[in-house]
Formats: structure tokens, sequence, C-alpha cells
């Protein structure tokens, strides 16, 4: 790795280079049963984050069920597809540029945060907790497992239930409400296992 190439912008390049190939692998995939889910645990009207949007298409659904929501990503290139499929101002910004106090009822961060190495993580996490209103609710999701580092032209950061039940220990605030483990939903992804969480700000 070059010597100015951080596991971040290694990442945010190779998402720039294949924002259309990744948009369109997973604009179309059924989520619906965990955006449901954390859907179900918000007040009619919420703020919600959607914190590494991506395509738009978590942005989209939570839209449709009269959410108020603003959407993030890091790469430009994904942000440009978000706004088009969302008509929402998505904000180009890195996690770590995070600052709200108190603004969300809801961060859905979908397979978004799992590309920081763990001690970006931890303030990443914390900046979250911060920017959630008291009783709020954060949904995120890891890769299941125990590796950390590049894989396929990006950084991942995997996590087990114990795995990341100590990771979040020190972080104050928050708490682990649920988590589960399912498939992949892309098709012919089904082997791979994730691990999903729901956290509840105190």
């Amino acid at each position: 790795m070059p010597i100015d190439e951080t596991p971040t912008s290694q990442t945010l390049d190779y998402y720039d280079a294949n924002a259309e190939v990744f948009a369109s692998s997973t604009v179309d995939v059924d989520f619906s049963s965990v955006q449901q889910r954390f859907a179900s645990l918000l007040p009619p009207g919420a703020r919600v984050l959607d914190f590494g949007c991506g395509s738009g298409r978590d942005s989209r659904y939570f839209l449709k069920a009269g959410f108020d929501v603003t959407a993030t990503d890091g790469s430009a290139e994904l942000c440009k597809i978000s706004r088009q499929l969302t008509g929402l101002p998505v904000r180009h910004e890195l996690f770590q540029e995070l600052s709200e106090t108190e603004a969300y009822d809801g961060i859905w961060a979908c397979s978004s945060i799992l590309h920081l190495p763990k001690d970006e993580l931890a303030d990443v996490l914390r900046r979250m907790v911060v920017a959630t209103k008291p009783g709020g609710v954060i949904y995120t999701s890891f890769k299941y497992g125990d590796f950390e580092g590049m894989r396929n032209g990006r950084y991942f950061t995997d996590f087990t239930e114990e795995g990341f039940r100590s990771f979040i220990e020190p972080i104050e605030g928050i708490a682990i409400e649920d988590y589960w483990v399912t498939g992949d939903v892309r098709p012919g992804r089904g082997d791979e296992r994730w691990l999903n969480l729901l956290l509840r700000k105190a």
C-alpha cells in the first residue's frame, strides 16, 4: 500500500471506480425484513440518518415509510447515484466527519462502517451515539468472523457477537438491544454470513 494511501482512501477509491456495478447489484435487493425491524422501533416521521447510503436503496425505503431522511456517503460517485434514485441532497461526507448532537431518532449503517479499522470505528461509534437522540436506535451490520484487513480492494472489520460485545463495552451510552445472523441477500452470496445489530442509546 503506498504511504499516502489509508485503508479508508483505498476503500473509497474502490467504490468510486465500481459505483455503477455496486449500485446495480444492491439497489433492488429485497432487504425489507431488516428495514421493517428497524423502522418498527422509530416514532412516526422519525429523523433517520442513512450513514453510508450506497445506492440509496434504504433511503428510498425510509422516505416511502414517511421518515425525514438524511443520507451521506464517502464515495462521490455513489452520492451521485443515490441523489438520482432518491431526490435527496446526499451529503458527500466521511464517517469521521459526523458532528451532530442528538439530531436523529435512528441511524442506519447497513454494511457501511464495517470498512473502518477498529480504532477509527470506535471513534465513529461514539460520534453516532452523540448524534442519536436519547432512546434512539442504531442499526449496523458486519461480515461475520474475526478478520480485519484488506479484502477484494476494500478494508473490512468483521465481528462475531462476542467480539462486538467486547468492542463496544468501553463506549458509553449505548447497549446491544438485539442481534441476529443472516446469509447474504444478494444472488449467489447466500453462504456469506452477516452479524446484524440493533443498538439503543441510553
